[in-house]
């Protein structure tokens, strides 16, 4: 089976015979080991020439055999007619020859950076806004596919597709609704005004609700199968409060990815223990959740419990403690009994990390993992009813 076929087959009702491997966050991934993983200059992800998109994601290809991928958008023909890029005294900036503006590049920093504090983009962490604020700061503008198609918008995308990422699975992302809004207010004011003033809340997410689909058709023009939710912060608020304000935006956007005939990946950053029924309600083709390494534990085998082959999960294998430290034995170990706990929720499972690949984490460990995951993936493992491990 092609990584597509395990996906797709892992997402059906009948599950997959042959267990597919992934990673999440493949992006910081590739900004905190970009050296191990090509030679190419790091220039590269933002150049504007297709030639060099794909000779560096050849590369990451070969490196990270995993089952999925994200599919990226590029700048239209004419801008790459436009664009280029100039390499002095150490310095690389993007040049448009057209208007002589130039844009410094950076490298990518491993670990990312520290972003600062007060980072809302409307109200400066005020609470005292009006709807009419709410959508002025959040335009609705209507995506045009057809003209992004036409001025060469997805000429990357059909490359991949015809090429390097013809077997496996093309996925994108979004937020959910709720946690879109955090950039909205900041966090702190977003979480007085989820206590005090939710009916902002519920326009500001109506208006990222809609923003979020039409980033969905759009995905879904290219080539697009799978749609990743990121959903953070929102364990912080209490169920009353999930059923009203997150819930009935998040379902309606899975639905929306569902009616344009894509997959849905619900990954739920945080503890679930007061919000099981609530995600599941969501209707997410699969979910996806962390490891238990903040105060929390979320076992595997106790989500198998819960979801009963409701829907596809995917593995939350502990990036830090067994990925990057982890002998071969502990790995090798976690891996099958989290296999094993897939095989019991009716086959409907995908092996996966519960968070990012941390910078430290070597490209032996990380290679190691997707050969275990596969071999372990073809070891026939019969499932038990009501979500029984296997012995």
């Amino acid at each position: 089976m092609t990584g597509r076929e395990k996906i797709l087959a892992a997402l059906s009702d009948d599950g997959t015979p042959e267990i597919p491997v992934v990673i999440c966050y493949e992006g910081i991934l590739i900004r905190d080991h970009w050296n191990q993983l090509t030679a190419c200059p790091w220039w590269y992800q933002e150049s504007p020439d297709l030639d060099h998109q794909i000779a560096w994601r050849r590369d990451f290809f070969d490196k990270v055999p995993q089952d999925w991928f994200y599919m990226p958008l590029c700048v239209s023909r004419a801008q790459r007619k436009s664009l280029s890029i100039r390499e002095s005294d150490g310095v690389v900036a993007l040049v448009d020859r057209q208007t002589g503006h130039e844009r410094v590049l950076e490298p990518p920093v491993v670990g990312g950076k520290m972003i600062p504090r007060d980072t809302a983009s409307l109200t400066g962490n005020s609470i005292d806004v009006s709807t009419e604020d709410i959508d002025r700061g959040v335009p609705i503008k209507i995506l045009d596919v057809q003209a992004m198609r036409k001025e060469g918008r997805f000429d990357l995308s059909d490359r991949i597709l015809a090429g390097l990422g013809a077997d496996r699975f093309p996925m994108t992302s979004v937020h959910s609704p709720l946690w879109d809004a955090s950039g909205l207010w900041g966090f702190e004011a977003l979480m007085t005004l989820v206590a005090t003033q939710p009916e902002l809340v519920q326009r500001a997410c109506e208006r990222f609700l809609q923003r979020s689909i039409q980033q969905v058709q759009c995905a879904s023009a290219r080539g697009v199968l799978g749609i990743w939710i990121e959903e953070c912060f929102t364990d912080m608020i209490g169920p009353k409060s999930y059923r009203t304000l997150c819930l009935p935006y998040l379902r309606r956007l899975i639905e929306a990815i569902r009616d344009i005939g894509l997959y849905s990946v619900f990954y739920f950053c945080g503890d679930p223990k007061n919000l099981w029924e609530l995600l599941l309600d969501a209707k997410a083709d699969a979910l996806s959740l962390e490891e238990g390494k903040k105060g929390f534990e979320i076992d595997i085998e106790d989500v198998v419990s819960r979801v009963q082959g409701r829907c596809t999960l995917l593995g939350n294998l502990d990036a830090f403690h067994v990925l990057e430290q982890g002998t071969d034995s502990e790995l090798h170990d976690e891996i099958r009994r989290q296999i094993a706990a897939g095989r019991a929720n009716g086959n409907r499972f995908i092996t996966s990390l519960g968070s990012p690949v941390t910078p430290n984490t070597s490209m032996e460990s990380l290679a190691r993992y997707l050969t275990l995951a596969r071999e372990s993936a073809k070891t026939p493992l019969r499932s038990r009813k009501k979500g029984a491990m296997q012995a």
